[in-house]
């Protein structure tokens, strides 16, 4: 029986609760989960694509179904070169939707082979972004309930390191 294997794209920058509750219910209807990271140079992100890859597959390093990797170009072809049918995407809100439509509508003109599976986000983490959190995090909010600890703590020192550089003697 052949796996039913799907892809989870995004910049993760970094990842959230809200990312990972989509991974995991993701998981609940796919044999694997490939959490693909956007190599997008145009986005100007807090971490390097190498950091969030570390810090991703730390996180879900009890999960052997889910899995990591990096991807650049078109995103379908990334899918079908891992033999993946389903692009999972979270949808926080009604505003999310349209985007995401459109893109899925355009992935699908592409490939008719790609199914856009578009998952609502659980309700607790209906209003966390990336963005959200990194804004909180450099204004040394709590972000705890947001991230893991172990991305609280890389965007602790993150910060940590941007205040030493723009500090003057």
């Amino acid at each position: 029986m052949p796996r039913k294997i799907a892809v989870y794209p995004g910049s993760f920058d970094p990842i959230t609760y809200g990312h990972l509750d989509i991974i995991n219910r993701g998981l609940r209807i796919f044999d694997s989960v490939i959490v693909a990271v956007a190599s997008n140079s145009s986005k100007n992100s807090l971490f390097t694509i190498e950091e969030r890859v570390e810090l991703i597959s730390l996180v879900l390093e009890d999960n052997p179904r889910a899995k990591v990797d990096t991807f650049g170009g078109l995103l379908v072809d990334y899918v079908l070169s891992q033999h993946a049918t389903v692009i999972i995407r979270g949808l926080r809100a009604v505003s999310d939707f349209e985007y995401e439509f459109q893109i899925a509508q355009m992935n699908r003109s592409i490939s008719q082979e790609i199914e856009t599976l578009f998952m609502m986000t659980s309700v607790p983490f209906s209003y966390l972004s990336s963005s959200i959190v990194k804004e909180v995090s450099s204004l040394n909010g709590p972000v705890d309930g947001l991230v893991p600890p172990l991305v609280k703590q890389a965007l602790a020192n993150k910060f940590s390191s941007y205040t030493h550089k723009t500090r003057r003697p």
